[in-house]
C-alpha cells in the first residue's frame, strides 16, 4: 500500500498533525473478524470524548493486523482519561480475539504486497539467509501524526530505526 492508497483510506479532513497509535496483532484476522473489529471501532469513535466534548477521532484495522486510530486535536484535545479510552477499547479486542496488540519486539515487513511477522530476535537470519533485505518495506510502527503515517509508516528497512540495529552488508558468497 503506497502514500497514495493510504491517503485515500484515511479521513481527508483530519490536520496532518493529527496524533496517530497504531496496535499491531500478533495475528492477521480473518474477513469476518475484520469487519466486527471495525464495527466496535466505528462505535468507539463516534463516540469518543474528551473531558464531555466529541473527538474528532477515526480508526480502523488495515492490512487486517493494524489497528490505527487517529485524533485530529484542532478543535478538542485528546486528555489522558480518553486516551485510556481507546486503549481500553484495543484491551478489549485482545481478549474478545485472542491476541496482543502490544508485542513491541514483534516486528512486520512488507514481503510480496503481504504483512509478514519476525520477531525482532531473528530480523538478523532473515537479512543473512536473503528472506528480507534492506530495501524490504517494514511497517515503521512509531509514527505519530497522520503527516508521518502517509510518508513514513511504511518505509524501506535501511531507512528506519531498524538499520542501525542490524547488519545490511551484502551477503558473502561462500
Amino acid at each position: 500500500m503506497q502514500s497514495q492508497e493510504l491517503m485515500n483510506l484515511l479521513p481527508n479532513d483530519f490536520a496532518d498533525s493529527a496524533k496517530v497509535w497504531i496496535y499491531q496483532s500478533s495475528r492477521a484476522f480473518i474477513e469476518k473478524e475484520e469487519k466486527e473489529i471495525n464495527e466496535q471501532l466505528f462505535q468507539f469513535y463516534t463516540q469518543w470524548q474528551s473531558h464531555g466534548d466529541q473527538v474528532k477521532g477515526w480508526a480502523k484495522l488495515l492490512f487486517k493486523q493494524f489497528i490505527v486510530v487517529l485524533a485530529d486535536e484542532t478543535d478538542v484535545m485528546v486528555g489522558g482519561c480518553s486516551t485510556d479510552g481507546s486503549v481500553r477499547v484495543i484491551k478489549s479486542l485482545e481478549k474478545q480475539y485472542d491476541v496482543n496488540f502490544f508485542d513491541r519486539l514483534m516486528l512486520t515487513f512488507l514481503v510480496k504486497n503481504k504483512a509478514e511477522m519476525l520477531p525482532f530476535n531473528q530480523v538478523q537470519y532473515a537479512l543473512d539467509k536473503g528472506f528480507i533485505d534492506g530495501s524490504t518495506p517494514l511497517f515503521n510502527n512509531v509514527v505519530t501524526s497522520k503527516k508521518e503515517l502517509l510518508e513514513q509508516w511504511i518505509i524501506p528497512l535501511n531507512e528506519s530505526w531498524l538499520a542501525g540495529r542490524v547488519n545490511l552488508s551484502e551477503k558473502v558468497a561462500g
